[in-house]
């Protein structure tokens, strides 16, 4: 994940978050997560554009990110 985040910078923002505190489970019962780690790509109004429950595959959160900030 680092690699994706240094490639989003002024991209995008990255917020890693544990479900094991508050504001994480919190967090990952309204977004449905189910296994760690998970990633949840949001846009600018909170809908979920993409999910990826597992090792992050780069290419399709970078292509949903471009899809967004076009």
């Amino acid at each position: 994940m680092d690699g994706i985040e240094r490639d989003l910078e002024g991209e995008a923002q990255v917020l890693r978050l544990s479900v094991t505190n508050n504001v994480g489970g919190q967090l990952a019962t309204r977004y449905g997560v189910r296994a760690v780690p998970t990633l949840v790509l949001l846009d600018g109004n909170g809908n979920v554009v993409l999910r990826q429950a597992g090792s992050p595959r780069r290419e399709e959160i970078l292509t949903a990110v471009e899809r967004l900030t076009g």
